[in-house]
């Protein structure tokens, strides 16, 4: 990112959207807002679900988990097989797919037939993610509009997730839980009628065959890696998870060499050679790493700490939202007038702000505190990522968009959940050694085991059994989970200070052709 920048306004050989391509965009999207919708939409759901299909807890834990999984997963497969049969193609048939198994989860009868549903949906939603993303690279060829195309796209794949549970709980006021899945169904009927007419098709011009096994080899590593990291986030380093984790390293390495063997490798390995490319995908991936813990955490606290249902918390995150919003609409605007790489550091900056305001969160009446720590960390890495995002699809080249975007899109969903994982399970342990030294003497075995464990099981002990003893427990046990947030926080804060002082050095020489026609 250098070179002097110019207001002269966009290259005449670069053509501009039209009204076409940005009633296109509003189709698009309405898929990404939906997926991320769904990841958390039955938060609210569980207690009606379970009363309903009586799933066991294991059950209950798959129910809300393969959805993601599958997502993860598949993202590589689905994002190579668009650029070889059809982008537009690709999403219409995962449209289609997300309808019909929204209608099974909405009404199924068992257990069983609502975590294959689920399973379905998560690969419907794969097929979507990179479509939408690849193709705005398609539509937009100007840099400044592609940027502020990608950043209305990021911004409603951020705020989906929030708004889950306050779409779920007001679906809930009035339906059984199956109606959180009709949700999907009318949205992916106008895609389905108006995309044929707004979207442009793009596909390579001699697609190879999709290599089954690639795809197979992609799919089982990546749901291995996610499965045991966040099993390690929940429950720590336990058999299935360590073993989850070195077959999906083993299973990846066996991928990475069959792409080198392929005439028509499913990832590129030309990709990775790109200094562009690598720059701006492991830019990206660290900030996500840096942020997931430090969010979940928060998430946590305004329900664990401050007493929060999922619905107040959701609309409590709103505000923070909105301004992620702003600073991804911004950046792009930010970018054609500075350096872009000042831009990126600068919002990485902001964000590690922000997470230096959370590491003094108090342990009582602390959402201003919270609220305003995440609103800075999300305007500036909204606004960072957003322009990394751009950057990601410029250098990669147009054949292989789709390629790029679900590499893209998969290496996010490993960086948030090793982010949980490892940084979680850190403040994990910091609370167990904290809450040790400061439980009240004179316990009963029971409160004092489950202040010891968490603190989901210190809060659940201490409303069922009640008194001064319990409540002293629970102070306790929110001091220790505040510890473990602070420091979750702190680190997060260093990783994006860092990244910060690289964007401006050598992240600005690394992608400059990437960046070059941004700065019309």
């Amino acid at each position: 990112m250098h070179g002097p920048v110019s207001e002269s306004g966009p290259s005449p050989a670069v053509p501009l959207a039209t009204w076409r391509e940005w009633v296109g965009l509003g189709v698009l999207v309405l898929p990404a807002l939906l997926i991320a919708i769904d990841m958390t939409v039955l938060h609210l759901a569980v207690p009606h679900l379970s009363a309903d299909l009586k799933p066991t807890s294991t059950q209950l834990l798959w129910i809300i988990d393969i959805y993601g999984f599958f997502i993860a997963g598949s993202l590589v497969t689905m994002g190579a097989l668009g650029d070889r049969i059809g982008r537009r193609k690709l999403l219409l048939m995962g449209a289609a797919a997300f309808s019909a198994t929204s209608l099974v989860a909405a009404f199924s009868t068992s257990p069983a037939m609502l975590i294959t549903a689920r399973a379905l949906l998560g690969v419907a939603a794969a097929t979507l993610m990179p479509s939408t993303l690849s193709l705005i690279r398609n539509m937009f060829h100007d840099e400044k509009q592609r940027g502020f195309a990608i950043a209305v796209w990021i911004s409603l794949m951020m705020g989906g997730g929030a708004a889950g549970p306050i779409l779920g709980g007001i679906v809930l006021q009035y339906w059984w839980w199956g109606a959180v899945f009709l949700l999907n169904v009318p949205v992916m009927v106008v895609l389905l009628a108006v995309a044929p007419f707004l979207l442009p098709e793009y596909r390579k011009e001699n697609p190879g065959r999709l290599d089954i096994a690639s795809a197979v080899l992609a799919t089982s590593a990546v749901m291995a890696l996610v499965y045991g990291f966040k099993h390690c986030a929940i429950d720590g380093p336990t058999w299935d998870a360590s073993a989850a984790l070195a077959a999906g390293v083993l299973i990846g390495a066996a991928f990475v060499r069959r792409q080198q063997r392929l005439a028509d490798p499913m990832i590129n390995p030309e990709l990775f050679r790109n200094a562009a490319f690598r720059a701006t995908l492991a830019t990206q991936t660290l900030i996500v790493l840096a942020v997931a813990a430090p969010f979940f955490l928060s998430s946590q606290y305004m329900q664990l700490v401050l007493g929060y249902t999922p619905l107040e918390a959701g609309l409590g995150l709103l505000p923070a939202l909105i301004a992620g919003t702003a600073g991804s609409m911004l950046a792009p605007w930010a970018a054609s007038r500075v350096r872009p790489a000042l831009v990126i550091g600068g919002g990485l900056l902001l964000g590690a702000a922000g997470l230096a305001l959370l590491t003094v969160a108090p342990a009582t009446d602390g959402y201003p505190v919270i609220l305003g720590g995440l609103s800075l960390n999300i305007v500036g890495g909204h606004a960072a990522i957003t322009l990394l995002t751009n950057a990601i699809l410029g250098a990669a080249p147009p054949e292989r968009a789709g390629e790029a975007s679900g590499l893209s899109e998969t290496t996010l969903e490993l960086a948030n959940a090793v982010g949980i994982a490892v940084m979680g399970s850190l403040a994990a342990a910091i609370y167990q050694s904290t809450v040790a030294l400061s439980l009240p003497i004179g316990l009963p075995d029971a409160l004092a085991e489950a202040g010891r464990e968490s603190l989901f099981a210190a809060a659940a002990a201490a409303a069922e059994t009640g008194g001064p003893q319990a409540a002293a427990m629970l102070v306790a046990a929110r001091d220790a989970f505040v510890a473990g947030l602070h420091a979750a926080a702190g680190i997060g804060a260093a990783i994006l200070g860092v990244l910060a002082v690289l964007a401006v050095t050598v992240l600005r020489h690394a992608t400059a052709k990437a960046a070059d026609a941004m700065q019309h």
